[in-house]
């Protein structure tokens, strides 16, 4: 197969159906050298099993700092390397020091802050809030026959959930709203980026007047917690302690609202397994893995660089390299998934990427799930003749090369 020059992940038309693509790339070029949008090089991959290995191997990292010499880095990221100056920073650079952009020893440390409150047992003690919720927000909309499945469900759930968790107003819910969208459906495009920075400054600024509020009368809740860890000494900084914030609000929701609005497309889609799902109800743990698999929240995962020299299926991936694990694309590996492309939600043994692997597997994956068995789960008991209310090919797909999420699902019931 030819190099491909340029493939824009961002594009929501590259959503619509970017599976015979990825089956040509895992068949004639798994790791494959292409420009992505903005001429930006990089190495996709697309198999399973070399998917697995470069989110499991730390000779791929996180940090670019760790990846490339001071002079490449400045070379490379002039911004990044303005912002460790220790000069008066720019709000967005806040966010360079949260665990998605570092390795070991810092992503250990900044990691074990917040584990113990992502854990299944303590998730499971949020299991009647997060029912209670689902019902309030549900019967909203009972009587109207109709509703608009993200702005009124999928998305109000997780956003209360992780708010309450932090303790963050909840009526500022709709806010977070604006600015992770206009972080996360920038990733891979080059106009939308500029603007990425003016999301990132109001975030920064107003988690930063929250923090010092918050500093003033804490409480039990998880912020109040990194507050006192923050004031320990060594455990964690200013800058990481918003940074921390900013990510648990954002991959906090992100997840969840894609996992539950790609998982009730994919039952409208195959009216079969609706109703096989709802004959049968306690087939929802096995059904929501399968949704995380057959079209998960995320299209990619996120950014990685080669720390060193590799050799990966027969390619030459350079010191610096920018590599891109196309989890949508490994989950769907006929070598690994019998039958890749069949909604499934019987299926055993689903191993699938969506949550990635290694030490930078998804710390709220226990409450995305939780999440996501309860929303959907309660959704088809209570609605059971739940039904599309326009038609397929005018449903729009969100924007931005790291999500696998819809802008709206118009519902009727």
């Amino acid at each position: 197969m030819a190099q491909t020059t340029e493939i824009a992940l961002f594009l929501p038309e590259f959503k619509k159906n970017p599976y015979p693509l990825f089956e040509m790339l895992r068949t004639n070029q798994p790791v494959a050298q292409v420009n992505l949008a903005g001429n930006r090089p990089a190495w996709l991959i697309s198999r399973y099993q070399e998917a697995e290995l470069v989110l499991k191997d730390q000779r791929f990292v996180k940090d670019a700092a760790n990846a490339f010499t001071l002079e490449e880095l400045a070379s490379f990221f002039p911004l990044r390397a303005a912002s460790n100056d220790g000069e008066d920073r720019p709000r967005p650079f806040l966010f360079h020091r949260q665990m998605l952009n570092t390795d070991p020893p810092d992503h250990t440390r900044l990691r074990s802050l917040v584990n113990m409150a992502f854990t299944p047992r303590m998730v499971e003690q949020w299991r009647g809030r997060i029912q209670t919720i689902t019902d309030e927000l549900l019967d909203a909309v009972q009587e109207k026959g109709e509703m608009e499945l993200i702005g009124d469900f999928a998305f109000p759930l997780p956003i209360t959930v992780i708010t309450e968790m932090l303790g963050i107003p909840v009526a500022d819910r709709m806010q977070f709203r604006a600015w992770s969208n206009g972080v996360i459906e920038s990733s891979g495009n080059p106009e939308a980026f500029v603007h990425m920075r003016e999301h990132l400054h109001a975030f920064g600024e107003y988690l930063v007047k929250l923090i010092n509020e918050k500093r003033a009368q804490t409480g039990d809740d998880l912020l109040s917690k990194l507050i006192r860890a923050e004031s320990e000494g060594d455990k964690l900084s200013e800058e990481e302690l918003v940074s921390m914030v900013f990510l648990l609000l954002v991959a906090g929701h992100e997840t969840t609202v894609n996992l539950i609005g790609n998982g009730i497309l994919a039952l409208l889609q195959h009216p079969d397994q609706m109703e096989l799902l709802k004959k049968d109800p306690s087939l929802i743990t096995s059904a929501v893995e399968e949704f995380l698999r057959y079209q998960g929240p995320l299209l990619t995962a996120t950014q990685r660089w080669a720390r060193e020299d590799v050799e990966l299926a027969g390619q030459h991936i350079k010191r610096g390299d920018y590599v891109v694990v196309l989890l949508a694309s490994a989950n769907r590996d006929g070598e690994e998934f019998a039958q890749a492309d069949k909604l499934d939600i019987t299926r055993k043994d689903n191993h699938h990427l969506a949550f990635g692997k290694g030490i930078h597997f998804c710390l709220g994956a226990p409450l995305a799930r939780l999440e996501g068995q309860i929303a959907i789960g309660t959704l088809l008991r209570r609605m059971p003749d739940l039904r599309l209310a326009i038609d397929l090919d005018q449903l729009q797909w969100r924007p931005g090369a790291l999500i696998m999420g819809l802008s709206k699902l118009p519902v009727a019931f």
